[in-house]
């Protein structure tokens, strides 16, 4: 499958998706929001910086691009372009790939490489095409993330990423 089409492939899924919002349920297994606290900020990433590990000094696996983005040379992919980040989330308990998922899906990304945690801090790195992660690196690098419920129109309750 040429690389053209496997990104278009990813598109339309995501595409697909976000027309569809996820919806919580209550106890009694109803997607209305009566009886629901909506919860106005949870999940929060924050002290979201780059991080620059060692990986990126081999000059035979990786090409300096700008600051903090990488071209993965081993890679054969369009999706070969590299980014690690760190930061901080403050969980509720809940559900904590969120807001990553959300940022992942936003963004066309994906993780590569985990580097690991300590406590609530997070190293990873992020792979993309090269617009996706300079979008991405220009949109989160300090910022506050974090997920926020809603009501929509038709009464659902929706989770939404928020980034200030």
């Amino acid at each position: 499958m040429t690389n053209i089409i496997r990104k278009a492939i990813v598109i339309f899924s995501l595409t697909a998706v976000t027309n569809f919002s996820f919806a919580q349920t209550s106890k009694n297994d109803s997607i209305t929001s009566e009886g629901y606290k909506l919860n106005l900020e949870y999940n929060v990433m924050n002290n979201i910086t780059l991080d620059n590990p060692r990986r990126y000094k081999n000059k035979k696996r990786y090409k300096f691009i700008e600051k903090g983005v990488y071209l993965d040379l081993k890679e054969k992919d369009v999706f070969k372009y590299r980014m690690s980040i760190s930061y901080v989330l403050e969980s509720d308990k809940t559900n904590n790939q969120y807001p990553l998922e959300d940022i992942l899906d936003k963004y066309l990304l994906f993780v590569s490489h985990e580097f690991g945690k300590k406590k609530n801090m997070f190293k990873i790195e992020l792979g993309g095409d090269l617009d996706d992660i300079i979008k991405a690196k220009n949109e989160i690098i300090g910022r506050k993330i974090f997920n926020r419920d809603s009501i929509g129109e038709d009464k659902k309750i929706y989770v939404n990423l928020v980034i200030e």
